[in-house]
């Protein structure tokens, strides 16, 4: 049987899917050298910086996802291009990796939630510590205090964690007792923030202290937060596991194309080579 240009021609490699596998990892390949750069430019400018207190170094930890990922997405913007099957079942088993991680994280977090709230409320109280070493970290707890209404972790008393704010007689501070101003009640009308708002509220009563700044911990506030938007922060979850499984289902189709093709060229090349066929 002789066979035809058609036959010799068809291929089971989509080119559909090829390319769109290809494009997919090139967006985050994009991604990732942007992540890679803001973090090494953090890390270059800041050089020791007090966010470090925040269990992990954001720069170090920009820096870290986005070589991962750009590891990752080399391994499917190469594997897709040149049909390399090493290549991209690296790229679907890190992917998969990754995706049960974040779900048992998820899990873990869930299940053990007293402990992860131990683990923040402390992470918290360092951040208090250090609030006037980093002018980011500083901005960063003032926004929370003021997206949030809150003051401090568990309430407005932590703060004499802080040097500046301690309230013992020993501390010569001009900040002693008081709180940012960022825990301060601010009325709409008000075009000018007086900063020094907060000043001695740790040497009032909690009733009294309520009239001028907020006094509810940040930590009891973000959690009545997640639990009243845990349908955005799903949505959010969803959002981000969604581009994992696409990566996941497309590099697997693409793997057994490039299978079949195989199979094919060898069936074809055997049959080439027999003068019966």
């Amino acid at each position: 049987m002789k066979k035809t240009k058609s036959d010799e021609d068809f291929t089971f490699v989509s080119q559909v899917v090829k390319y769109l596998l290809f494009f997919f990892n090139m967006i985050f390949w994009v991604i990732a050298l942007i992540l890679i750069s803001i973090g090494v430019y953090s890390r270059i400018v800041k050089h020791e910086t007090a966010l470090a207190c925040l269990s992990v170094d954001p720069a170090l930890l920009l820096m870290i996802v986005g070589i991962l990922m750009f590891f990752i997405t080399f391994c499917g913007c190469v594997g897709s291009l040149r049909e390399n099957i090493c290549l991209l079942q690296t790229f679907c088993i890190i992917l998969t990796i990754i995706f049960l991680l974040q779900l048992v994280a998820g899990i873990l977090g869930f299940v053990f939630s007293d402990k992860a709230r131990g683990k923040v409320t402390e992470m918290v109280d360092n951040a208090i510590r250090h609030y006037r070493n980093d002018i980011d970290l500083q901005n960063l707890i003032d926004y929370g205090q003021k997206q949030f209404n809150c003051c401090g972790g568990i309430s407005y008393m932590d703060w004499s964690q802080n040097m500046y704010f301690n309230c013992s007689k020993e501390n010569p501070s001009r900040e002693r007792c008081s709180v940012p101003f960022s825990c301060c009640l601010l009325s709409k009308e008000e075009t000018v923030i007086n900063t020094m708002c907060g000043h001695g509220m740790q040497e009032l009563e909690y009733s009294t202290a309520s009239s001028f700044i907020n006094t509810n911990g940040c930590i009891d506030k973000v959690v009545n937060w997640v639990h009243s938007n845990l349908f955005l922060l799903g949505g959010i979850a969803l959002g981000l596991a969604i581009p994992q499984l696409v990566g996941i289902l497309l590099s697997q189709v693409l793997i057994n194309q490039i299978q079949d093709q195989i199979k094919l060229q060898s069936y074809n090349k055997q049959h080439r080579s027999d003068p019966w066929s």
